[in-house]
């Protein structure tokens, strides 16, 4: 922690590291706040191994096709809206098929992405990155692209925050109300595909839907009402993002993992108080 505090304001890649999980960790806290309440945290899941594929298309293209003007993060986009809206789109059509679609999307996904990796010629180091995070490694580009992603979910989050409550707790009476539920429901999983690309820089793919999910889960037991969930989900994001950065580097620890172990930490945590006090007030 000591030696964090004393290299961040020499070295440039700690602040974009640091820079990066907070921008993550904003899209974190508003989408993974409507993952947990939509308990659509299976799809998420299918959606971010799906991105494995747009990833070994883009390094493809980029090495064997020698398409420079490609990044891994436009393939990984790209791959994980399409299996947003297969998805949603089956989701809502044909909900007896909603578990045979998800598992295909979820191994496909990485089948291809594997199939395009074994033929694009030798040792992609970018891989393991984006497979188990590596958020130490980011770029000014990258930090640049992160940054225009943050924006539009948070935009999209601002705007269409009732529309999306509505999707989130009474699908039925929101019908009444001549929203349109199939397509903000094919919205919020576009939502969530953009924040999976955000945080595979942070924590990979492996391990993508648990930042996505336990910082909202944890900010779930002591909220009553949506936002306040999103702004404490959020506070969460960025103080456990922040702090794995900084207690993985001196050791030199996974960061990715570091900050899963975090968040798992304070998601076990919360829950004890939440019994502590649950048993507390029925004791009085």
């Amino acid at each position: 922690m000591i030696s964090f505090l004393t290299d961040f304001s020499k070295y440039a890649f700690l602040q974009y590291a640091v820079f990066a999980g907070i921008l993550a960790g904003v899209a974190c806290g508003i989408v993974g706040t409507y993952v947990v309440t939509r308990r659509i945290t299976y799809v998420a899941g299918a959606i971010a191994h799906s991105v494995l594929g747009g990833l070994g298309l883009a390094l493809y293209l980029q090495k064997v096709r020698h398409w420079e003007f490609i990044h891994p993060y436009h393939g990984a986009l790209a791959a994980g809206i399409f299996a947003a809206l297969v998805i949603g789109i089956v989701t809502l059509k044909a909900r007896e098929r909603e578990d045979t679609v998800i598992g295909a999307i979820w191994a496909i996904g990485m089948a291809v992405g594997i199939l395009f990796i074994a033929k694009t010629p030798g040792y992609n180091p970018d891989l393991m990155s984006y497979l188990f995070g590596d958020i130490l490694m980011v770029s000014s580009r990258e930090l640049w692209l992160i940054g225009a992603l943050d924006l539009a979910i948070v935009a999209l989050g601002i705007i269409f925050y009732h529309h999306f409550l509505a999707v989130c707790f009474d699908e039925e009476f929101a019908r009444i109300r001549n929203l349109n539920v199939e397509f903000f429901y094919l919205l919020l999983l576009c939502m969530t595909a953009v924040t999976v690309v955000l945080l595979v820089t942070v924590v990979g793919i492996i391990m993508v839907i648990a930042l996505l999910t336990l910082p909202a889960a944890t900010a779930g037991n002591f909220s009553r009402s949506l936002w306040r969930m999103m702004l404490l989900s959020i506070f969460l994001s960025i103080a456990l993002t922040t702090s794995g950065i900084a207690i993985s580097y001196g050791p030199d620890l996974p960061t990715g993992a570091t900050i899963i172990v975090l968040s798992g930490i304070a998601y076990l945590f919360s829950l004890l108080i939440k019994i502590f006090i649950r048993k507390r007030r029925n004791f009085f």
